[in-house]
């Protein structure tokens, strides 16, 4: 597990990677194991590209983790290249320490739901005004069973309360991530059981009807 408390990562920190201390951090994203699901990062075009190749490579030449590291504090990060894309997205040409390269490594799940397994992850700006609608819009793409609009509010509550959908432990920079993974038995006999003690309904609810979840 991470040696940074979650609350003491400063979003506006930068990060050196340790094994490359030609790169620079911005931002990450890691589950509760301390795998890479997002990392953006800074540096020179030759430095970029090594830093890629090596997490591609097997041995003593290849990385498997590597260290982000912050004054006396040292965050680890393991990395299985397999699940990840990458986009070289900007390039400032006049710095003062010369051309410089935008780096993204992200897990593909944050692009296209694996729908097989019912799991999938999202980043979101940090106190997102549209946390709700995007949490439940990728619910409704990765599930297999039909979801309604107007059932939003208690199936996210359940989803939470299962930790079918929970945010990711460890965020540094101006993103935060959720993970969801969808229990499809335990859903599909949620919703019959909401159902049939009338919390869930075919048509929305009107302002006058409460909405009583079943204990």
């Amino acid at each position: 597990m991470s040696v940074f408390p979650t609350s003491s990562l400063s979003p506006q920190a930068l990060y050196r990677i340790d094994e490359c201390p030609e790169l620079m951090v911005d931002g990450y994203i890691a589950d509760q194991d301390d795998n890479l699901v997002f990392l953006s990062f800074w540096g020179r075009d030759t430095a970029v590209q090594q830093f890629l190749a090596r997490l591609t490579l097997g041995g003593d030449e290849g990385l498997d983790h590597f260290h982000l590291v912050r004054g006396t504090q040292t965050l680890p990060a393991f990395v299985d290249a397999a699940s990840l894309e990458k986009r070289l997205t900007r390039c400032y040409r006049q710095t003062l320490f010369g051309s410089l390269v935008n780096a993204w490594l992200f897990d593909e799940r944050a692009v296209k739901p694996d729908k097989a397994n019912a799991t999938a992850l999202v980043f979101l700006p940090r106190d997102s005004a549209h946390r709700i609608e995007r949490l439940w819009a990728l619910t409704k793409d990765t599930c297999p069973l039909p979801l309604l609009d107007h059932w939003r509010d208690p199936v996210l509550e359940f989803l939470t309360a299962r930790a079918m959908l929970e945010p990711l432990p460890t965020a540094i920079g101006p993103l935060e991530g959720h993970w969801l993974r969808l229990d499809i038995p335990a859903l599909t006999e949620a919703l019959g059981n909401f159902i049939r003690t009338g919390i869930l309904s075919a048509e929305p609810r009107t302002p006058s009807e409460p909405l009583r979840l079943a204990a």
